[in-house]
């Protein structure tokens, strides 16, 4: 742990390196957050807190998607704010467990939970640890209370809370030490964060006194839910000598009395304090105002307060609230010496006083009241202290230890993954079953639907020239490897389909874009969708066994393989040129198809000559999508020459896509990379994975060098989570892929193009091992198809 001045101007709060760094390099803070703990409108300075912190969230994060999980202390609940998307009751050890489903079937990156003993059922709120072992995702924990002479239930549940989680919070040094000393938690795991506050301005408290019709008057304050432990009695025993001094001195207590001292002895002890103030002589010098107040209404209490005061009897509390609040608004602060006080208003920032001593908090008070230039100087230095507490930087600082739990996560998973797979090889990896389930459920008798919400077709969005082009590659390797069946068989019949009806004679291309009601959406598509379409066409030619299908691919080859030589993308080549492969091995004397293949090679190594420097191998000065099959197709193409720059290439463009822990790294599509520019690193798509597999398998099949083989199994592991995120892509529910990385967590939607991605991928693995049998770093047997 290492203080970071530059955050807080003040050496009291701390937090781990290593949040820095990583909000440095991966620039992003999780959207997607649940909060656990009681909420508003529960009486309760956790409820206050979890609200505070919920709404801040929303506030200062962009796009923030949180929600709220709130526990009761009632059967019947609360009439909660819509952000409480779940509720249970607190001595119901059951409900934890329907909590945590619930989480888990929630597009959840982080659960943030607000941990008090009190407030969750079970032997020292031991119910709590039910929910936190049920979750998938990520936990931060926030311990509001640090006990130092905890039982040995106390301190069992806090360490079991603390190994559950991936990162843990409290809001000072003392509760920092503790946690490490008492509690064996690591010391890298822990983050300081102080306890936030609104960001009040500095005023003078002549501003709000006439709103409590206090002109005139000095003012004092204590506020938060009255309960004996407060020390309130010892403040009313000192006014008696502070209103000799200053007879226009009222004490103002703030605060509702605890609903559970309420529940168990009604308004006795608030009875005491008024028979207290009549027996002293002070009773017009004190006002209690029985309610809990919002933000809006403590403000202005806040604002017209010249000192504040808090009492409390004992110094065991690691956090206060209302300290916090009244500290980080400029306020005087008179305080008996808890841990939170002590370390907060430390340095001339406020005064402390012995526990119960009257005497000494009436000496005080009136040291402060007569000394203006004090009290204002010990004003300023609290308020400029409190800037660094104001919310909008604490939750920043919460969003980096969320995305440290994160990428700790992740790091965990790597570091297990590596574990497994040694030094990179395959030795130990099963291939796993080639199932068509979502395949199928994406097909209809058009073709493939293009996109899809969660694992359901989105029929709002059609269907897509490209996405049948894939499909039909996929089911040929498939019935290639020979796993192929009729249901297969019949969908592939339909993707030829929509691929003659995309066909234009007009312009010799393919349209791409077709409504979910049959409507072509334009006259013809993208250059890079009648490239993949050509691939498709000279797939159907070179591996069907079917005559009519070799024969209507024939037609629709022979017009529109011309058209490619006027296109202007290298990946439009590319994909065509892996058409003309394909024919290639049926009809390789065809001099049409040699002769566009040469224009094509030339087009592209012209680029390439273009381009390639020694730092940077590559065919363009952009990296984008799909970009393995470039150097794919030089692999392919026979030629020694250039053969050996796709081997290059492609060497370059593993190791630029190869995190230090050794997994798979796609070029992100949110920005891209250009040379001499920040790369981007999310959104990572499936297509590259698929891509760039494809191509170290044809560099395997073209050196017969097993490194190339087991390179493509250890980019085919980024699909289970062997990734940034340790989060897996492939839906063994669904059969489905999910569409990506993002930065914070997986899309959750089960597109064809991503599905296909991890089908076409896995189908090639296949595919391969049974082309070259003698390649065995591959422990599998050949499952049945399986349709669902």
């Amino acid at each position: 742990m290492t203080t970071h001045s530059n955050r807080t101007g003040t050496n009291y709060y701390r937090h781990s390196d290593q949040i820095e760094t990583d909000a440095s390099v991966w620039g992003h803070n999780p959207k997607n957050v649940a909060f656990i703990g009681d909420y508003l409108p529960r009486q309760c300075g956790i409820a206050t807190f979890t609200s505070d912190l919920y709404l801040s969230y929303n506030s200062f994060i962009h796009d923030s998607r949180a929600l709220v999980v709130s526990v009761n202390d009632t059967l019947e609940g609360y009439d909660y704010p819509n952000e409480v998307r779940y509720d249970f009751y607190q001595h119901d050890q059951g409900a934890y467990r329907k909590a945590a489903e619930f989480l888990n079937s929630k597009d959840v990156d982080v659960v943030c939970l607000q941990h008090e003993y009190g407030i969750y059922g079970g032997s020292a709120g031991n119910y709590i640890l039910t929910l936190l072992r049920n979750l998938t995702m990520p936990i931060v924990t926030t311990f509001h209370t640090i006990l130092k002479d905890p039982n040995e239930d106390q301190l069992l549940v806090l360490k079991s809370i603390a190994d559950l989680s991936s990162r843990v919070i409290c809001m000072s040094e003392k509760g920092r030490d503790f946690l490490i000393n008492i509690y064996e938690i690591p010391e890298e795991k822990i983050d300081v964060i102080p306890h936030g506050i609104p960001d009040m301005p500095f005023v003078d408290p002549h501003f709000y006194k006439d709103k409590f019709g206090m002109e005139g008057k000095q003012t004092l304050l204590t506020f938060g839910l009255l309960s004996p432990n407060k020390g309130i009695e010892n403040v009313i025993r000192a006014l008696p000598r502070i209103v000799e001094q200053y007879p226009d001195v009222v004490y103002m207590v703030l605060g509702a009395t605890h609903p559970n001292l309420v529940k168990n002895e009604g308004e006795a002890y608030r009875d005491s304090l008024k028979q207290l103030a009549n027996d002293c002589g002070v009773r017009d010098h004190i006002r209690f105002y029985n309610q809990f107040v919002e933000l809006d209404g403590l403000i202005e209490y806040l604002g017209a307060a010249d000192i504040y005061i808090t009492p409390y009897l004992n110094p065991a509390q690691i956090t206060s609230g209302t300290l916090s609040y009244a500290f980080g608004c400029g306020k005087a602060v008179v305080s008996t010496p808890y841990w939170h006080a002590e370390e907060l208003l430390a340095d001339g920032r406020g005064i402390l006083v012995p526990f119960g001593d009257s005497e000494a908090i009436a000496s005080e008070i009136i040291g402060l009241l007569s000394d203006e230039s004090t009290r204002h100087h010990m004003r300023k230095k609290a308020y400029m202290m409190g800037r660094e507490m104001i919310w909008e930087r604490v939750i920043q600082t919460y969003a980096d230890s969320f995305s440290h739990a994160r990428q700790e996560r992740m790091n965990t998973f790597n570091n297990q993954a590596l574990y497994t797979v040694g030094a990179h090889t395959s030795s130990v990896f099963k291939m796993p079953g080639l199932r068509l389930d979502h395949l199928f459920r994406l097909t209809d008798s058009t073709g493939i639907i293009q996109h899809a919400r969660h694992h359901l077709p989105y029929y709002e969005e059609g269907y897509c020239t490209d996405d049948n082009a894939r499909a039909l590659i996929l089911a040929l390797t498939i019935q290639t490897a020979g796993l192929g069946d009729q249901k297969l068989a019949k969908a592939a019949d339909n993707y030829c389909a929509f691929i003659n009806h995309a066909y234009t004679d007009e312009y010799r291309r393919f349209r791409n874009f077709m409504s979910y009601d049959r409507r072509w959406l334009e006259e013809f598509g993208s250059d890079d969708s009648t490239g993949r379409t050509i691939w498709a066409l000279g797939t159907c030619i070179g591996q069907s066994s079917d005559r009519n299908t070799v024969t209507w691919a024939m037609s629709l080859f022979e017009k529109v393989l011309p058209t490619v030589v006027s296109m202007s993308s290298p990946r439009s080549w590319a994909f065509s040129l892996l058409g003309i492969y394909e024919y290639q091995k049926k009809f390789n004397d065809d001099r049409l198809a040699k002769n566009i293949e040469r224009q094509l090679l030339d087009k592209l190594m012209f680029r390439y000559t273009e381009t390639a420097t020694e730092e940077w191998p590559w065919f363009e000065n952009t990296l984008s999508y799909d970009n393995a099959v470039l150097a794919h197709v030089l692999l392919r193409s026979g030629d020694e020459h250039l053969v050996g720059i796709g081997l290059n290439s492609l060497r370059w463009l593993i190791d630029l896509q190869t995190a230090p822990h050794g997994h798979f790294q796609p070029i992100g599509s949110n920005g891209f990379y250009t040379k001499g520019q920040t790369r981007a690193y999310f959104d990572q798509q499936p297509l590259e994975a698929q891509s760039t597999l494809s191509a170290c398998l044809a560099a395997f099949s073209v050196t017969g060098d097993d490194e190339w083989h087991r390179t493509a199994i250890r980019i085919f592991k980024w699909f289970s989570g062997f990734n940034d995120l340790g989060l897996p892509l492939y839906d063994q529910q669904t059969g489905g892929c999910r569409d990506g990385l993002h930065i914070d967590r997986v899309n959750q939607n089960q597109g064809a193009e991503s599905t296909l991605s991890y089908l076409m991928a896995l189908a090639e693995l296949y595919a391969i091992q049974k082309q070259r049998p003698e390649a065995k770093p591959v422990s599998m047997s050949m499952p049945a198809l399986m349709n669902g």
